[in-house]
């Protein structure tokens, strides 16, 4: 038997094939952490202020834009720490809880993503039972069952992982804690491991992916048949928006999983662009396409501006 020291530390060694930039991508993604913090936390202010807003679509955009703060904050802060200058190093258990969370919040989101196409597609294939098949009850069902698939799907990632000694080297290629980029660290063979997570985030993506193509096919089909123009528009309006965020969101997972040899740069740059470009362009999808979400801002800012002139 041979003697192993743990690991109890990482280094991060950041984005690949970036030296020299680290100035102008600090400001870069400085800018996209700070556009998706305040533009999700500015529509969730929205969706929770106004009862018009109360609707079981709105419920679930008000998750998204839970999921998308946690989702960028998940990697963004220690990339902006490395980026600064203060260093790559992360702790075993930060790294632990690093790759957990953005498994679970990713999952999540794809689940929900899921459960808005079905929404949608009642709200505009049933509308006269919308509220009857939507209700509060099947919201928060729907709701609370992708938490727990999220927890249950990152949870198996994790225990994959960090089952397995790591007894040095502990310098991981990436910018963050991810399964691709830990597992060539483990001092036993990992290839088992690299399989079946990779298979598990492919499959999750695809079949989720292809639940919100029939979705959306139905859609499609329904709206076509209306013959109002003015409705037709309406419901077109909802869906492309709903569609724009999907690909913005799946596009960069399936890409990223289902390439047997990424290249590092390549996998980075799809990476970011799902970490935080997606949660940044997620508001203004869904507000600037959006009249109720817009009406519910300005009349959150018109009752600030009052209540600050009253003082």
């Amino acid at each position: 038997m041979t003697n192993h020291t743990r690991v109890t530390e990482f280094t991060l060694l950041g984005i690949p094939e970036t030296e020299g930039l680290e100035n102008v991508l600090l400001f870069l993604f400085s800018t996209l952490y700070a556009c998706a913090l305040l533009g999700n936390l500015l529509l969730l202010t929205a969706v929770i202020s106004s009862p018009q807003l109360h609707t079981p679509m709105y419920f679930f955009l008000g998750n998204l834009s839970i999921f998308d703060m946690g989702f960028c904050s998940t990697t963004a802060p220690k990339m902006l720490s490395y980026l600064s200058g203060q260093g790559g190093g992360i702790s075993f258990q930060g790294c632990v809880v690093q790759l957990f969370f953005y498994h679970c919040l990713g999952c999540t989101e794809c689940f929900l993503y899921t459960v808005m196409a079905y929404d949608r597609f009642v709200a505009i294939c049933f509308p006269l039972r919308y509220t009857i098949i939507m209700n509060h009850r099947v919201c928060c069902v729907l709701a609370t069952g992708t938490w727990m698939s999220g927890c249950v799907h990152a949870t198996i990632l994790t225990c994959l992982t960090f089952q397995l000694p790591y007894c040095g080297p502990s310098e991981v290629s990436y910018y963050f804690c991810d399964m691709p980029a830990v597992l060539p660290l483990a001092c036993e063979d990992h290839s088992l491991a690299q399989r079946v997570g990779f298979t598990n985030v492919g499959l999750l993506s695809l079949i989720c992916f292809f639940l919100i193509l029939v979705s959306y096919t139905r859609i499609g089909i329904s709206i076509s048949k209306i013959r109002s123009t003015e409705g037709r528009q309406r419901a077109f309006s909802t869906f492309s928006a709903h569609l724009t965020a999907i690909i913005c969101a799946y596009g960069p997972v399936i890409v990223i999983y289902l390439q047997p040899n990424p290249s590092p740069l390549l996998g980075a740059v799809i990476q970011i662009l799902n970490n935080l470009v997606t949660p940044t362009i997620n508001p203004l999808i869904y507000s600037l396409r959006n009249k109720d979400v817009k009406a519910a801002l300005r009349h959150v800012f018109l009752k600030k501006g009052l209540s600050l002139e009253s003082k």
